[in-house]
């Protein structure tokens, strides 16, 4: 039997491209159901992240005037990481197999139909993986390979060139679900999962309409927050730090003690000075260092909703809420 498919979109501030992306979607849904790749149940769900502009106004008419599509209204802007979990939680042991992208639709719809392939030959995690960066600019290619090699230097699972889109089967999604944290960072948590994986390779497309929704500020916090979500290492950089530190403060006063035995004239507001600013500097740096660590473990213990849902729309949803917050 042919999978039922659902596929998550995370949409904030779309109104410029969403009727064309939905266009496409549809277009290539009635595709693989002729092929017979996919149930015809399969339903792409758009889910309105806080917009500020009509975003929610055009989901809400799709779901109107199309049985395929669901709409998912959050309360308020949660981020797109939680977006993409209000998608999946919201239907989690309704599908065989679900799919998040992007709204831009910059990831090659096509290699949705390699991925069910893929899903069909027994792999419960298919991952999108750009083939290369030759689009980006030469900043966004070394920074983004950067943040892979850091990554993976510090053990952080991910998978390199690969964002957010993937393919899970029902079983994984029931397994993420398991996991509670509000720092949610999802590439690093699927591999973590294990199950059967693959990779199917496309070229990343060009945004057709609107702007990115993620300049540099926004994707420097995104892998600080990778970072900290899985690893130590920075924690354990700053006590090597600290070593160092005592090591050169030993030197420097060896050197002091041995000026005054020699009878040499030590030094005046430089060697005092100086010495105070690295050490200070240095300990304010490991201070918010672990900061950064206790506020995340405040964020925790609170126990907050990663995101609330106003509102869900379409033919087909169930009346019971299995969704997770």
């Amino acid at each position: 039997m042919s999978p039922k498919l659902l596929l998550v979109v995370p949409c904030y501030n779309e109104q410029e491209i969403l009727h064309q992306t939905n266009q496409k979607l549809n277009t290539y849904f009635d595709q693989l159901l002729e092929q017979n790749i996919i149930d015809s149940e399969s339903k792409i769900c758009y889910i309105n992240d806080g917009s500020k502009d009509s975003t929610w106004t055009i989901i809400d008419q799709l779901t109107k005037i199309n049985p395929r599509v669901l709409g998912i209204k959050l309360a308020k802007n949660f981020g797109h990481q939680n977006a993409v979990l209000a998608g999946l939680f919201s239907f989690i042991d309704q599908y065989d197999c679900y799919v998040s992208i992007d709204a831009d639709l910059q990831d090659d719809i096509n290699a949705i139909g390699d991925m069910l392939v893929k899903y069909n030959e027994g792999n419960s995690v298919v991952y999108g993986v750009r083939e290369d960066r030759s689009t980006d600019t030469f900043f966004k290619k070394f920074t983004a390979e950067l943040f892979y090699k850091i990554m993976d230097k510090l053990g952080v699972p991910v998978v390199f060139n690969h964002a957010d889109f993937r393919l899970i089967d029902n079983k994984v999604l029931r397994e993420f679900a398991n996991f509670k944290e509000y720092n949610m960072f999802i590439r690093g948590i699927i591999p973590t999962i294990g199950f059967p994986s693959e990779k199917v390779y496309y070229k990343r497309l060009e945004r057709e309409a609107g702007e990115s929704k993620y300049p540099f500020s926004k994707m420097l916090a995104f892998a600080w927050k990778g970072i900290t979500s899985f690893s130590t290492v920075p924690m354990r950089m700053v006590l090597w730090f600290g070593v160092i530190n005592f090591i050169i403060s030993v030197i420097i006063g060896l050197f002091v003690l041995s000026s005054k035995l020699r009878g040499v004239a030590v030094s005046g507001w430089t060697s005092i000075v100086l010495p105070m600013a690295f050490f200070s500097g240095s300990n304010m740096i490991a201070i918010g260092l672990i900061g950064e660590y206790v506020g995340k473990i405040y964020e925790e213990v609170k126990g907050r909703p990663r995101y609330i849902i106003e509102k869900i729309t379409g033919t087909g949803y169930p009346q019971n809420d299995k969704s997770i917050k």
